[in-house]
Formats: structure tokens, sequence, C-alpha cells
């Protein structure tokens, strides 16, 4: 009920021009409206505390005192038309743009039909696609930079309108695109998450490209206990990011609704011209503590917490309206009775809603539409006539066959013939950003550092190839908004060494969003790293593994080819299919002369999860990938020379899915297995499946599973020492002779 006790003294206006004055050219009824949707979100707000308290839901995180800063955003956006990256504190946004205090409360509850994640996410992670809502996560500050492809995906729709076409046989045929000429992108996030690297990233982005995004700061002052002059220097993040080009900047009070709105228009209209992003600063409180996990009363004094609540925007609000004649005090007593009903019958429905099944866990880790596993992808090489070139002794010899680096080249190139929904960026991924070198043959070109997209910018525009900073969480995220919005992003790592940066985008974000949104949103794409060593000198940061990290990650594929037409066949799938992809490529079989082919044509693809048998044999099983393929060719050719051996190796190509068939039936038939690896040999991707062989074919096997793989330390300089670390050839024939004298 209303609270406010005011002896309001009007103006001399008359009644007629008392209905119709603005207000910053708000009018009587949307200022109502705008109350309404305030204090309903402070009684959900409520209803959950008490909730939680009778342990009927199981967290609560409030956006009390942010209401009017949210409200007004709202009253400047259009829910279906812009795109909207809103943190856990934008309840009273969320309402306003058309969610409901039930949708919500499904969500508090864990609910079936809780649209935003399916009982899958905690209360205040927000995903409504009819809204354009995208899926909301936990971590501080995700959201940022998909929110900067967003905006990126926008433009590049606007410029390529043909793109919004279906096309069947791809992802496309599952990933609905649309646009608005003039739609704009916001995000908000706490004045702590300002602390974050990301942030920087993405405004740096925004400002580069002039991207019409709306940042809003939602600054309490607090980051749980940790107050912003310890989060910000100086205690003020509008001072920090002044300087950065082509901004608009409001700093405002986020609990008046009438300024809020004010400044928030100024940004979206700056943002709508195309004249860049916009930053709004608003300044609200926290008057309850950070979350029911939380108690603020621990580092906050009573006369801090008080003197935040004589700024609590619902009693603002309550005294505007009373104080300009909009609304009395019974009017105000009646919206809230009003209120109050509607939040009663919205908490009996969803008290009353069920819960999801055990069976549906599994639902959404990948696409329910598209299985890259399957014969749709199962594709036969066409080799072109190889082109005839004469030498200088005037015969004619047919062409060499292509490296790992050249058939990546042409798939690229191919594949982004076909779809223009493909973009491509990384570090130095470009021929030359200066384009101007370029058209005045000045420069040859770039196209990475190994050579790998080499031509694609000259071929197809700058808007399709393009350089990213030195910034891998900024590609990665960047590439996932654009995922989101129905791109086909496929992006560069240039050193696997130095993907780590990404980690919270690859692990809490990409391979997430389908599953925790309950497959409302998903974010296919490819990430093509380079990794691994047997460099001759590329040391601690050039010759890395790690694969099994990324194969732990539900909901992410992951490729790691050994030879050139597998290269070319299971990129195209990745492109092709519709989930994440880490699709990594050994640097030391780029250009090596094991595995060369000719190109396999346009169509060639190759499943995901269907090993290749490199040689068949009897007495052992060896399953490896990567560049130790060919060491245990050489291997196992050595064993059978000098012992009689017949070895079966099998090349996993996928690590994520991996062939277990093939590798049962193997080790069935010659009852003996080794598994060999390039990453170090301890919690080394080889150890799941020795254990994985241990556990499930045991009554098979005539001696222990053993593993080859590098030694626990890191890869050294020294051409030496990596030689000594490395599983070589000869380590794997020890290991095979060992296990076959068993």
């Amino acid at each position: 009920m209303a609270t406010a006790k005011t002896d309001p003294k009007l103006s001399a206006l008359s009644t007629e021009e008392r209905k119709t004055k603005t207000y910053e050219g708000l009018t009587r009824e949307q200022l109502i409206d705008a109350y309404r949707i305030m204090y309903t979100s402070r009684r959900v707000d409520d209803r959950e505390i008490l909730l939680k308290r009778q342990q009927k839901i199981f967290f609560q995180i409030s956006g009390a005192g942010h209401e009017a800063i949210g409200v007004a955003a709202a009253l400047c956006l259009r829910p279906a038309y812009d795109w909207f990256y809103p943190y856990y504190r934008d309840r009273a946004l969320v309402l306003a743009l058309g969610a409901t205090p039930y949708e919500m409360l499904l969500q508090a509850v864990g609910a079936a039909d809780d649209p935003s994640s399916g009982g899958r996410q905690m209360p205040s992670h927000w995903a409504y696609r009819r809204l354009n809502i995208v899926t909301q996560s936990s971590p501080t500050g995700t959201q940022i930079l998909q929110a900067v492809g967003c905006a990126e995906a926008g433009v590049y729709l606007r410029n390529h309108p043909n793109v919004t076409e279906k096309a069947s046989g791809d992802y496309r045929q599952f990933k609905d695109v649309s646009f608005r000429g003039d739609e704009i992108t916001y995000v908000s996030l706490g004045d702590g998450t300002t602390s974050e690297g990301e942030f920087w990233e993405a405004l740096n982005t925004a400002s580069n490209k002039k991207l019409p995004i709306v940042f809003v700061v939602e600054d309490n002052e607090y980051a749980i206990s940790v107050p912003v002059e310890v989060q910000t220097a100086g205690g003020n993040i509008s001072r920090l990011v002044s300087g950065f080009p082509n901004f608009h900047f409001e700093e405002v009070d986020g609990t008046d609704p009438v300024v809020s709105y004010a400044a928030m228009k100024r940004a979206v209209d700056y943002c709508r011209a195309g004249k860049g992003p916009a930053f709004v600063h608003a300044h609200v409180i926290r008057p309850y503590s950070h979350s029911l996990s939380d108690d603020e009363r621990l580092y906050r004094p009573d006369v801090e917490r008080q003197r935040d609540a004589a700024r609590d925007p619902i009693n603002r609000m309550q005294m505007f309206l009373i104080r300009e004649g909009i609304l009395d005090e019974n009017s105000i007593n009646k919206l809230e009775k009003q209120v109050e009903d509607e939040m009663q019958v919205a908490v009996d429905r969803a008290l009353e809603a069920k819960f999801p099944t055990p069976e549906t866990i599994t639902n959404f880790i990948y696409s329910p539409d598209l299985d890259p596993t399957s014969a749709q992808f199962e594709t036969q090489p066409v080799f072109p006539q190889p082109a005839e070139a004469p030498p200088a002794d005037g015969k004619k010899t047919p062409a060499l066959p292509k490296t790992m680096a050249e058939l990546i080249n042409a798939t690229l190139r191919d594949e982004m013939k076909r779809d223009e929904r493909i973009v491509v960026f990384g570090e130095d991924v470009a021929d030359a950003s200066r384009e101007d070198y370029l058209r005045k043959k000045l420069v040859k070109g770039k196209g990475g550092v190994f050579k790998l997209t080499a031509g694609l910018q000259m071929a197809f525009g700058s808007d399709r190839v393009f350089n990213a900073p030195i910034a891998e969480a900024n590609i990665v995220g960047r590439a996932t908004g654009m995922a989101t919005r129905g791109l086909k992003p496929v992006v560069e790592i240039q050193f696997f060494d130095y993907i780590w940066p990404a980690m919270m985008q690859l692990r809490d974000e990409l391979p997430v969003i389908r599953w925790r949104s309950n497959n409302a949103f998903s974010a296919p794409l490819v990430i093509r790293v380079a990794i691994g060593g047997y460099l001759t000198g590329g040391a601690l940061y050039h010759s890395q593994c790690g694969e099994s990290i990324f194969t732990h990650i539900p909901g992410l594929r992951v490729v790691f080819p050994s030879n050139a037409l597998d290269a070319a066949g299971l990129l195209r799938t990745a492109i092709r299919c519709d989930d994440p992809v880490l699709f990594l490529e050994h640097k030391r079989l780029y250009r090596e002369t094991y595995g060369r082919s000719h190109y396999p044509g346009p169509d060639f693809m190759i499943p995901f999860g269907k090993a290749r048998i490199v040689q068949p044999g009897t007495d052992i099983t060896v399953i490896t990938y990567g560049a130790v393929v060919p060491r245990a060719m050489q291997a196992a050719q050595r064993l059978e020379r000098e012992h009689g051996v017949k070895v079966e190796l099998i090349d996993l190509r996928t690590l994520n899915p991996f062939d277990w068939e093939t590798i049962a039936a193997s080790v069935r038939k010659t009852n003996r297995a080794l598994v060999a690896y390039e990453d170090s040999l301890s919690w080394g991707y080889g150890a799941e499946i020795a254990a994985r062989i241990a556990d499930q074919l045991f009554p098979h096997l005539d001696a222990p599973v053993r593993r080859v793989a590098a030694m626990d330390v890191y890869v050294a300089y020294q051409p030496i020492l990596e030689d000594a670390i490395l599983p070589q050839a000869n380590d794997l024939f020890r290991g095979m002779k060992e296990l076959a004298e068993y």
C-alpha cells in the first residue's frame, strides 16, 4: 500500500492542463503504468523472498532499487524489435518489455513450463525469445561481448539482406534470422562488473565500429560487499570511460524514472540515428542484500542503509504522482491492491506448476534438429581432373596433392561462396586491415600467421573477413552474439596456448546457451585453433595441447583431424552443423608431406564420431589422433617389419563425439589396446578412452590397457628436450612391442 504522506502543492495549472501535461515526453498514463510495473517488480521480489523463507523456492536475488532505470529503458526501447542482454537486477525492465510475474515465478520454482529455462536456470536469469531477451547466465559481465556481437550482426544483416533467407541441408534450415534497419542492442551490468576485462574489450570494439548498442551501468555502489571505490579508480566509472570516441555519455539519478527516461531517450536516439554507441551510468540503490545468501548488515551500517532508503524509487514515484496530481493516495492504494491480487493468482498458479522430469536432463545439449554424426554428413570426395602445367622441359605433369593448410583454405573459400552468413575473423586473419594498401597493390596480404585465410578478405570483402583485437574473449564472445542472431562465424584463435582468456565464454556461455535456454536460443559457430608441438623451437607457449579440457564441456563438439582430406571434410561438417565446434588444427601437420590430398570438391563431408581405420591389423589396437597418427604409423610398420606384429591403427578424427563402436570392435578382435596422445600422460584425453576400455571391455583383454603420451611437464624450447618430452615413434614402438609381448 502507498506509504507516501505528502501535502502536495499543485501548480497553478488548470485541471485540463494538468491532464495533458507531459514529463520529458511521458504522459500521465505512461507514468501510471511505469509505477504499476515498478511496484509489481518490487512485489515479485518480496514474494520470492517470502517463498524462499518458506523453502518453496531455492534462490532469490532482487532488482529492488533498480526499478526506475529499468522501466525508463523499456519505455525507450522496442520488445521483439531491439535486442536485450540484461542482468539479474533488471526485473523491472523485463516486466516492462512484456514478461509476466507468473513467468518469473515459474523460474523461481523451477517449473517445466518456465519459458526462460525449463527449470535449468536460477531465478532472475532472463530469456524470452518472443521479446528478443537473450538467455542470461551468472558469470559477471559475460553477456557484454555477446551484446556487441549481436549489434555487429544487426549491422551485417542490414548490409546483406539476402542472408535472412533459409536454406535446407544445414544449420540455416533451423536458424531464423531477422533484423530491423534501425534496431539497437541493450546491455546492462552492475558497477562491479566494470572491473572485468571483457567490459573494456566490449567498449573498445563498440567504439571502433560505432555500433548501435546502449551500455547501461546500474551503479548501486556495491558488488556484494565490495564498495565502488575499491572496484573503480576514483569511484566513478563515467570518468574512466569518458575518453572512448564515438560514444554518447549520460550520468543520471537512476532512482528517478522521469530523469532516467530523458537520459535513456537521448542515448537510444543517438544509437538509432547510427551515430555510434551510448553509455548510461545510472546511480541507483540496493535496499536489500545482494541476495538471500548475503547479509548486508555485516558490512553496511544502518546510517548508510537509511540514506539509501530515502532515495527508494518506489517511494519517490509515489510522491511524484501525488505531487503532480496524477494520482491521489486512494488511487495508488487501489492500483497496488490490484497488483497484489494479481500477484496472489500468479503465486498460486506457479506453486501448482509441474516440475521437469529427470528424463529431460539431456535434451538440447546439442541440436535436436541436425545430427552431425548422421549419414546426411557422409558424402564421397569428388576429385577434379588434376590440372596440367607444362614444366621447363615442355612435358605435362599432373598437379601435386595439396597440404592440409591449402585444403582448409579452399574449404573456407567454397563455404563462403555457398553461405553469405559466414564471417571470418580473428587475430591476423585478414589480408590487410588497411585496405588501401591492397587496392594500391602495395602489399601482398597476410591471411593468418599460417596463411590459412590468405586471399579470403580480397575475395569476399572486409565486412566478411577482418582482424580482431588481440583479445581472445573478444573474439569468442562477439562470435557467440553473432551466432545467436543467425550468422555463422568461423573464427580463429591464433595459438591454442593463448585460448585461455576466452575460457569463460568457451565454458560458461557458448556451449551451454541452447541447454540453459531450453532450446530457445543457440549459437552454432566454428572456432579454429592451431594446436600442438613437434615444432623444433615452439617452446612453452606455442606447443601446448590440452584438448581434454574442452572435451569435458557438454555442448561443444571437438574435432582434431590428422590429414588434409579429413580436415577438409570435417571442417565443412563443422560449418554446416547446428552446434558450436572447436576445430583443432595441428601446426606440424599444416604442410607435412604426410596426408596430402587433392581437393575433394565443394560438398565433401565426414560425419562427426566416425573414426578412420588407418591400417587394419589383428594383434594390437592403437587409438590415437592428430600428429601422433603418422608417428604411430611409423612405429606400427616397424613392428610388423621386425616382429610380425600387425597393428590396427585407429585415427579418432573427432574427440567429442568419439567412435566407441569402432574402438570396441577392434579391441574385441585384437584383445590388446594402446592409447597414444600428445598431451601430458596424466589426466589427458587418452586416459578416458583407456578407462572406458578397461571398464567395458575387460573380458576381452589379454593385457593391461597401455598409454603412451607426453611427460607431465611443459614443452621446452631446446629440440633435444622437446623430443624427450613429446611421444616419438620410438616411444610408440616400445609401447606396442611391450604390449604384444605381455
